[in-house]
């Protein structure tokens, strides 16, 4: 019995040994570079018009490659050409009410006002002078009382045009009222601004390309009515190009953004794109069924967005990719243009020491 036991003990001496020793020398993880799988991916837009109107010529056909600002379609324009030539017009004639308030009164008519109020004072000197000849007169019986109120009645008569006179002289010489100016300057400040409208909509009858990029489907034709809900075409944006994959929880260990990737892909075998790890996902989600993992399908993952270089033009959207992540660090761009995101990979070492001579 004792025998047994001791043999049970040396047996469990020797199991705990060789399991701290197998610890102890079991192959340290692999530290080979990181191996993601996915598919590009890229953003689409569709093209429409901002306004209602028939639809006059599409310029842009299924596969055309379109740089920025590249035309695309055009509306009819009849009736807002009609339309901006009446705002000129009004623009124009509120302008030339403005000036005139503005310039005030003419040398001719301030003459005018003063040849007016020195009538008046010639018309009142005359009328006070027969009044008081006709009331001397009236004393001696010579005149009748009925002529000295006449008379009395011309002389009020010539002081209130006199008044009147002088008040519009002053009139013209103030020149218009500052209120009346404000006022028709900002009725031309609106003129203009219907002005800018108009031809803000006249710009914008013509359909221009945001950014670089392919046309996937051209959806209306010239005759049709375009609206804001109706697209004209679908683009896919070239730039940015990214690779959406997924990174397991032992993976996110070993990855951060800005790595240095490799991408490749079955059409050009052996000949890689260089890009960078753009973007980890913080939150986790469960696999998605597109993507190929040895672990099983239950597992969570965090989507990664690595960005590619594509001079070529190579990649197609959905085309199945695989990235290989590197040591070292380029600097992340999120949603840059073409040159920016090529310069930023351009700089790397990575991507200098791996570029095509």
């Amino acid at each position: 019995m004792k025998k047994r036991i001791l043999v049970l003990a040396v047996l469990a001496l020797c199991m705990v040994g060789g399991v701290l020793a197998w610890r102890a020398l079991r192959p340290a993880p692999d530290a080979g570079p990181v191996v993601l799988y996915g598919n590009v991916d890229l953003r689409q837009v569709s093209l429409a018009f901002k306004d209602a109107e028939r639809v006059a010529r599409v310029l842009a056909r299924e596969g055309d490659r379109l740089a920025p600002g590249a035309l695309v379609a055009v509306l009819e324009t009849d009736r807002l050409d009609r339309e901006i030539s009446r705002a000129k017009a009004r623009v124009v004639a509120q302008a030339a009410a403005l000036a005139r308030l503005e310039n005030g009164s003419r040398p001719q008519e301030k003459r005018r006002a003063r040849a007016d109020a020195d009538a008046a004072a010639v018309e009142l000197d005359n009328a006070r002078r027969t009044y008081d000849r006709l009331r001397a007169l009236s004393g001696t019986g010579a005149a009748r009382e009925q002529d000295v109120d006449d008379a009395l009645a011309a002389h009020d008569r010539a002081a209130a045009r006199l008044r009147v006179a002088q008040a519009q002289l002053a009139l013209v010489e103030e020149g218009p009222r500052r209120e009346d100016i404000d006022e028709a300057r900002a009725a031309l400040a609106a003129q203009r601004a219907d002005l800018a409208v108009l031809e803000q909509r006249r710009a914008d009858s013509e359909l221009r390309a945001p950014s670089s990029g392919v046309v996937r489907s051209r959806l209306l034709e010239p005759g049709d009515m375009a609206s804001a809900q109706r697209p004209v075409c679908t683009v896919a944006i070239t730039d940015p190009k990214w690779v959406r994959a997924y990174l397991t929880e032992t993976q996110l260990g070993r990855v951060h953004e800005g790595m240095p990737a490799e991408v490749g892909i079955d059409a050009r075998p052996g000949q890689p794109l260089e890009g960078w790890l753009g973007f980890i996902s913080p939150t986790a989600e469960f696999t998605p069924r597109n993507v190929e993992t040895p672990e099983l399908r239950t597992s969570l993952v965090y989507e990664a967005r690595v960005f590619v270089r594509d001079p070529d033009d190579v990649l197609r959207l959905g085309m199945p990719a695989t990235v290989t992540l590197r040591e070292g660090h380029v600097v992340p761009v999120r949603t840059g243009e073409a040159s920016q995101a090529n310069a930023t990979v351009a700089a790397s070492p990575a991507a200098q020491a791996g570029a095509p001579q």
